[in-house]
């Protein structure tokens, strides 16, 4: 791994903590996890950002396949890694640890961390950025919204489903093929192994969303089911 991508990485880590920092000077009423959510927020609207420019061709995203990593991509995947290493950080400083949301951290650290150190597959990883990380602003606002008093209301129902439309089509469908490609690809098995690790989170994750989804339905419409009955009992 080049010197000016630690660099980056020291820095982004450093940087990400001072902006968490700060944020949490601004609001100092609000709870850690709704502080740190606002930079979880901005990183991942910055490195979807960042990973969009890298793509060269719109026609084929990922390719070229298992090629050495522009400098580029590098950059976009050390700003990541930092931020991916002050969030476990916060997982760990926060009460409420959460195993499967740690176990996430630590394989993209390690995957991010092996290809920077190979300097090659750049693009199969923007890509997996891209595809990890389009979800994310519709998951921390769902958050955002309940402790800002929205719970249970119209705007937190919309931004659950957002989250998980986006998460399924992103993760179910364009993840997959993903994985599929970095497996046929003459890439390192670290970095196969990483890819089939992610895509097994996600697809426990889909589990969790799928029945969050559900109950929310439920809960939604059994009051006017109860009132619809009342209604034809009276009558």
């Amino acid at each position: 791994m080049e010197d000016y991508i630690i660099n980056i990485v020291v820095l982004g880590v450093i940087s990400w903590t001072s902006a968490f920092l700060l944020i949490r000077w601004i609001f100092p009423k609000r709870s850690f996890d709704f502080c740190n959510r606002i930079v979880s927020t901005i990183h991942a609207s910055l490195a979807v950002t960042l990973a969009s420019l890298c793509v060269k061709d719109w026609k084929c995203p990922v390719c070229p396949l298992a090629s050495k990593s522009s400098h580029w991509q590098m950059q976009t995947l050390a700003v990541s890694l930092a931020y991916l290493i002050y969030d476990l950080m916060c997982c760990l400083f926060d009460k409420r640890v959460n195993i499967d949301n740690s176990i996430h951290h630590i394989v993209s650290i390690v995957g991010i961390g092996a290809g920077l150190a190979y300097e090659m597959c750049g693009s199969e990883m923007v890509a997996a950025l891209w595809i990890t990380e389009i979800s994310s602003p519709f998951l921390h606002l769902r958050e955002l919204l309940k402790e800002l008093g929205y719970r249970d209301t119209d705007l937190n129902l919309a931004a659950d489903i957002s989250f998980a439309v986006i998460f399924t089509f992103a993760r179910m469908g364009g993840g997959p093929y993903l994985t599929y490609v970095t497996l046929s690809a003459d890439n390192p098995l670290l970095i196969k192994a990483m890819a089939v690790g992610l895509q097994l989170v996600s697809a426990f994750w889909f589990y969790k969303i799928a029945r969050m989804v559900k109950y929310k339905l439920i809960k939604r419409t059994s009051p006017q089911k109860v009132a619809t009955g009342l209604y034809a009992t009276k009558n």
